[in-house]
């Protein structure tokens, strides 16, 4: 019998891969708030990232012993799956190289990814990249260290495909709070908030510019943040319009309580999980050449987008069919 060739080997090959990530991604900024978020990590598994904050979470004076918590914290057996990156200080802070030379020679073979906040442009942007894979070869870090890149300024906006295309770029993260800020009261305060942060028309085409450099370079698009901490209607409401009206992959959490809303409502659909596991498997069978599937005809541009849905459905923590599962996500 012929061996059964993989999705990603049949589909992909010759490709970079496109990430696949959590699609949530929660914030934590103290020790004991980065303890709590590992504990819950742990509780429901690798369904969410785990960011720990230099930026908003170190106390001025401070930056170096916090920076070397952040480092332990990624470093200690309560990280169990892996999934903890950090947020260093923006370019434009004298803390942000310390930041970066003691999480990467501290925990560089385990940090998840390094979250760079603030940028003005792809120079600036290129300039950290550089500094941070520098700082993993002086610790002998045998990998590249994935990078996310906060959007969230004027000059990043414009650039944005351009730093959208940068090497180890793994997410643009659109914030909300430091762009509206930008604009002088151009943009109202409610604006900060849904149904605003979707409707204002600087704001939507500001997110639909990060989600299509991000999409176009095989970068995820992460949404930010919602304001309301605890009400799961809300939360989740904002999360599924982040996906379904903007395209956004990912959405950050500032509180426990919003991380399972966004996850499940970042989940795909139950009934399209179960078609895609069917048309792959047939599509496996026919050494992926068109097929036939509850009277229609799939080929390989479905079958992208459907292995696209089975992905997401095992990083959401979803049942995904048997069979599926064997051929799939065995290994």
């Amino acid at each position: 019998m012929t061996a059964l060739t993989h999705p990603k080997d049949a589909l992909f090959a010759g490709e970079r891969a496109f990430p696949t990530l959590a699609v949530c991604e929660h914030f934590a900024g103290s020790e004991k708030l980065i303890n709590k978020a590992m504990q819950l990590q742990s509780e429901h598994g690798p369904v969410f990232d785990i960011t720990c904050d230099c930026e908003d979470g170190a106390a001025a004076g401070e930056e170096r012993e916090h920076a070397a918590m952040v480092a332990r914290m990624i470093n200690s057996d309560q990280n169990r799956f892996g999934r903890a990156g950090a947020r260093i200080h923006d370019p434009a802070h004298p803390a942000w190289r310390q930041d970066v030379d003691v999480i990467v020679g501290q925990a560089g073979n385990r940090v998840a990814y390094i979250t760079v906040p603030k940028a003005t442009n792809a120079a600036q942007v290129s300039e950290v990249i550089q500094y941070i894979q520098d700082a993993a070869r002086a610790a002998a870090v045998d990998r590249i260290i994935p990078i996310h890149v906060l959007i969230e300024t004027h000059g990043a906006l414009h650039e944005v495909f351009s730093i959208a295309a940068l090497p180890a770029i793994e997410v643009l993260d659109f914030g909300l709070m430091d762009f509206v800020s930008g604009h002088h009261g151009a943009i109202p305060a409610s604006a900060m908030r849904s149904p605003g942060q979707f409707e204002h028309a600087l704001l939507a085409r500001a997110k639909a510019e990060v989600v299509a450099a991000a999409l176009a370079n095989g970068v995820v698009p992460a949404h930010n943040v919602c304001l309301n901490l605890k009400d799961d209607k809300i939360i989740a409401g904002d999360a599924h319009r982040a996906r379904n009206e903007f395209g956004f992959l990912r959405m950050w959490s500032i509180y426990p309580a919003q991380i399972l809303p966004i996850v499940n409502a970042l989940r795909p659909d139950f009934a399209e999980v179960a078609d895609a596991a069917g048309v792959l498997i047939a599509a496996q069978d026919a050494s992926w050449g068109p097929v036939q599937y509850k009277g229609e005809l799939h080929d390989r541009a479905t079958y992208r987008y459907f292995w696209a849905v089975l992905e997401k459905a095992k990083v959401t923590g979803m049942e995904i069919p048997a069979e599926a599962k064997q051929r799939f996500f065995a290994s």
